[in-house]
């Protein structure tokens, strides 16, 4: 009882806290008729979806669609959180929900060396254990990646090259040079660029600069680079507040439609920067979509389901997974979304 309680109060807040920016959310339709869900339902599996912090409206929007997998299959999972992104916090989350004896525990990890600790523990419980943005993590039985960073650096490039008309000298941003998987990104957009748009070019002098993650100094940076060179025609940005910070010098300077940028960023941050036409798109994954998919994958392995390549999460995006090379626990998607004026107020995030 005093479960359901705090359910309901988390789940009242999580509504108070999106306002008016929800939009209406349905679990993709598919996912009612797969058998491993139905099953799940009728057995009364209880299954906890862990965030790295559910006040983010990151996590606001994938607690949207684990509610909304909850509402329409009758599968009862959840997310739960600590209310504060804090390693410690999440794992003692974890061990509580070990101990209360949940059927399957999905987890976006804070910190992976302490939380792998911790899943083992769930492992060793036999609780089934589905991550997100957990590559890294050994103790568990599937991790979930909305897309490869190959895949998905290509799929900027794409966008920025549309936005630039694929030709013209364009440089590269990330938050950091030692940040993984932005790097990853950029490294894969330059060799997409290099093999599908001869007309645009790498700068040459500076092919790659940092934004240290900060909105101010990727705006910041790209002043100077506009200054310096005067035939840079485009920055493809990594870090969620690159291409905004970039957006805004291109405002400042008069470059609407001669300078370009594109890259990850949310929807709701960006919404008039998107219909001012200064920035032409950016790119994202849905959490919502992460969500489902974690909980259709839990369902699976709970169900005993042999989870073998393409696999069909029956959520868009995630139809198609298959092992990241040379892992037998990594599933990638292809959960890439582009927003532009037309779709941005569709999110509510």
């Amino acid at each position: 009882m005093k479960k359901a309680i705090v359910m309901t109060l988390c789940a009242a807040m999580a509504v108070g806290m999106i306002g008016s920016v929800s939009t209406v959310y349905a679990a993709d339709a598919d996912i009612a008729s797969d058998d491993a869900i139905k099953k799940a339902a009728d057995e009364g599996w209880e299954i906890a979806v862990v965030p790295k912090d559910s006040t983010n409206p990151w996590f606001v929007r994938m607690d949207t669609g684990v509610k909304e997998v909850a509402d329409e299959t009758g599968v009862n999972c959840y997310q739960i959180d600590t209310g504060t992104i804090d390693a410690t916090k999440q794992a003692q989350l974890v061990e509580d929900l070990i101990a209360q004896g949940v059927d399957a525990i999905c987890v976006v990890p804070v910190d992976m060396e302490s939380m792998d600790s911790t899943l083992k523990k769930a492992k060793d419980a036999g609780i089934v254990v589905i991550t997100h943005e957990g590559a890294d993590l050994k103790n568990v039985d599937y991790d979930i990646e909305a897309f490869s960073n190959e895949g998905y650096g290509a799929f900027i490039m794409q966008n920025l090259a549309e936005a630039m008309g694929e030709e013209g000298v364009y440089t590269t941003m990330v938050a950091s040079l030692t940040n993984g998987s932005h790097n990853e990104w950029a490294d894969a957009a330059v060799e997409y660029q290099k093999e599908h748009y001869p007309n645009m070019t790498l700068l040459e002098d500076n092919p790659r600069v940092e934004s240290d993650d900060n909105g101010d100094t990727a705006y910041n940076v790209a002043k100077e680079l506009i200054k310096t060179y005067p035939d840079l025609k485009g920055i493809m940005g990594t870090s969620s507040f690159d291409a905004p910070g970039v957006a805004r010098a291109i405002q400042e300077l008069g470059l609407v439609d001669k300078f370009f940028t594109s890259g990850t960023g949310m929807p709701a941050d960006n919404a008039e920067l998107l219909k001012s036409g200064v920035i032409k798109s950016l790119t994202l994954w849905d959490p919502a979509k992460s969500g489902e998919a974690m909980v259709d994958l839990a369902c699976k392995v709970l169900a005993g389901e042999e989870i073998g390549a393409p696999v069909n999460l029956n959520v868009d995006g995630y139809t198609e997974m298959n092992f990241r090379e040379g892992s037998e626990t990594v599933l990638e998607g292809q959960g890439w979304i582009t927003i532009d004026a037309d779709n941005v107020d569709d999110f509510g995030f």
